[in-house]
């Protein structure tokens, strides 16, 4: 019989155990403990019947439609099980229930020792939130104007030694109106915040984190409330960059995209410029005159974030 284990206790174990999470595709898609792999019990359409059954007629009518269903892919189950160990498996699924505990009987069965999470993930949850609410972690953060080269020089310094919390890099966004181009598609921000969670997790809370200044949402990912407010209130150094330099860093890094792909964010901030300078800034991404474009658009960023960079400057005397 599989073994319950607490949320510490499953995750110290995850380090040197695989983890599956039982749960359908679409409840790992919103959000999972980073390295679990997902095989799903039941698929989205399927545990949507057994739930309804389960109100309407019962337990003992739902739990006869799952097995019904799940019957003919209970080898293929136990071969992926297989697949990924035969010797220990950490199982999950929501609350902890049956759906974790059919799955670590059918792996048993095959010689793997299971150990299952005591109330699911939703007891990961719970940690990951109660985390964000009690940071032991001195934050500081790395302000500058748009282009200043925030995210090259963290990562340069993190590889010199220092803490440091990658914003952009786990939210799979730069930032502003063109910070979505070129990157992989975005977590959900339940997600986002279970990444944060592991990278803060692999931290030493004695020593200070190093965090770039971001707005609360880093494209569609909003930056945990707590975390958001300790960053409001942390130590603030400013990284001072020429705008020449900064719109030659724009360049490299926007000039290889379509110009289709250039105007529809630049029309994302268009009620924010102005129709006009909107207009101006497409005229220019159309006849390939991208450093005007962006030059346009470093305009207002610079204008809207240099009053927060006052204004951070002066809590921090």
């Amino acid at each position: 019989m599989s073994k319950l284990l607490d949320i510490k206790d499953f995750l110290a174990k995850s380090l040197e155990s695989p983890v599956i999470d039982v749960r359908t595709p679409a409840e790992y898609a919103q959000g999972h403990i980073p390295r679990a792999v997902n095989l799903p019990l039941f698929t989205n359409e399927e545990r949507a019947l057994v739930g309804t059954l389960y109100v309407q007629q019962g337990r003992r009518n739902a739990v006869l439609k799952g097995l019904e269903l799940v019957g003919p892919r209970l080898e293929a189950m136990a071969r992926a099980g297989l697949d990924l160990t035969e010797n220990e498996l950490l199982v999950h699924c929501w609350r902890g229930g049956m759906r974790s505990g059919a799955v670590a009987w059918l792996m048993e069965q095959t010689g793997i020792r299971c150990f299952t999470l005591e109330k699911g993930y939703k007891a990961y949850r719970s940690l990951v939130l109660d985390f964000f609410n009690h940071i032991p972690h001195r934050i500081i953060i790395l302000g500058g104007l748009t282009g200043s080269g925030k995210t090259e020089r963290l990562l340069q310094m993190q590889s010199e030694g220092e803490q440091v919390i990658d914003l952009e890099g786990l939210a799979n966004h730069k930032g502003s109106a063109f910070g979505g181009l070129g990157m992989p598609p975005q977590p959900s921000t339940e997600h986002f915040e279970n990444l944060l969670f592991q990278a803060f997790s692999q931290l030493d809370p004695l020593c200070p984190v190093w965090v770039e200044d971001e707005s609360r949402n880093v494209g569609k990912c909003s930056i945990p409330k707590g975390l958001w407010e300790r960053m409001q209130q942390a130590e603030f150094h400013l990284l001072e960059t020429p705008t020449e330099i900064r719109i030659e860093r724009l360049m490299q890094e926007y000039a290889g995209f379509m110009p289709s792909l250039l105007s529809e964010s630049i029309l994302k901030i268009e009620k924010r410029i102005g129709y006009d300078k909107c207009h101006q800034a497409l005229e220019a991404c159309h006849h390939g005159d991208l450093r005007t474009a962006l030059g346009i658009c470093l305009a207002y960023y610079d204008k809207s974030y240099r009053f927060q960079i006052e204004t951070r400057l002066k809590s921090n005397k």
